[in-house]
């Protein structure tokens, strides 16, 4: 089967297209033949070696999140899932092949309505997006700012936030084109990518999401309102400084929070229960799943430098052969 392997750690051209053996299923797996990849922000930290300290190696296969018909099951999975279609997260990685492994556990039906590539699109984003906002104890008629709102996490936070009610939803992006597609889906204030600018924006956020965190991070604490809380769902711009915590003792009256947040300390039973709500909405219409662009899994080098380029406003999707695309 065709698969994309970091042959070296890097740039983009350190993806290299292989052909691997098909895997077959283990005690509690799903087997899928893929149709849609989603490309994540993580799968470019990965690749570029910057997580090598945590066991990741050239030769990993890079890719967490897929959708396809499962072709075989392992020990101890219900025969039925055979011929299903299906979002399933893979992990870490796994997901850039043309037949991808996943715990059955975390595979989910797709529903009537809702493609391939809108369910990779939504279904680690929109999770994200959830229950980071119920980490950051987000209640109604609060004001929320959504760092690095222009990828899939921020896209869905945005919506989630502001049919929540939240009294201003204001986001950070690159550009004023990229502000009036995030206003379209219900951001009311668009900073540019330091927090200035938008005219009449909230002078303190009660809760802050943050995709992005890196060396500007430390800043955003000081737009906390008293009692405020700054969750990192993400760290595309790469670790904070390591005395960030010290912007919050600095401003010990006003009891701010942060925290980190990741979907891997949520039961799997939960996350499925999101999701197939999500993919619901998604499939009447009432979320919507931004893909930037539709290419081949042979061309995840392309897909990789618009990564790198801050092209990307939603989702880069890759497809298979088995897609017909």
């Amino acid at each position: 089967m065709k698969a994309i392997v970091i042959r070296a750690f890097g740039g983009p051209e350190g993806l290299e297209v292989v052909d691997l053996p098909v895997p077959a299923p283990g005690a509690g797996q799903v087997l899928i033949a893929t149709e849609a990849v989603g490309v994540g922000g993580v799968d470019t930290v990965i690749r570029s070696g910057a997580l090598a300290a945590y066991g990741f190696t050239e030769g990993f296969v890079p890719g967490g999140e897929v959708a396809g018909t499962v072709t075989a099951v392992g020990d101890g999975v219900d025969a039925s899932w055979v011929g299903r279609r299906v979002w399933a997260f893979t992990g870490t990685g796994g997901g850039y092949v043309e037949q991808a492994l996943a715990p059955v556990e975390q595979a989910l039906p797709l529903p009537a309505g809702l493609s391939p590539t809108a369910a990779v699109t939504l279904g680690s984003a929109g999770a994200v997006a959830h229950f980071g906002l119920r980490h950051a104890h987000f209640a109604p008629g609060e004001t929320v700012l959504v760092r690095g709102a222009a990828g899939s996490i921020g896209i869905m936070a945005v919506q989630l936030a502001a049919r929540g009610g939240a009294a201003a939803v204001a986001v950070t992006t690159s550009s004023p084109a990229r502000g009036e597609r995030l206003r379209r889906i219900g951001a009311t204030h668009v900073l540019d990518r330091s927090g200035e600018g938008g005219e009449g924006a909230p002078a303190g956020y009660d809760v802050i999401l943050d995709i992005v965190a890196g060396a500007e991070m430390p800043a955003f604490l000081d737009r906390l309102n008293p009692n405020g809380r700054m969750v990192a769902v993400g760290a595309v711009a790469g670790q904070p400084p390591a005395d960030f915590g010290t912007r919050i003792m600095a401003a010990f009256q006003k009891s701010l929070s942060f925290a980190a947040f990741s979907a891997a300390t949520v039961p799997p039973a939960d996350l499925a229960a999101v999701r197939g709500r999500q993919f619901a909405a998604a499939g009447r219409g009432e979320l919507d799943t931004v893909v930037h662009e539709v290419l081949p899994l042979d061309q995840a080098v392309l897909a990789h430098r618009k990564m790198d380029a801050g092209e990307v406003f939603g989702r880069i999707v890759l497809v298979t052969a088995v897609s017909g695309a």
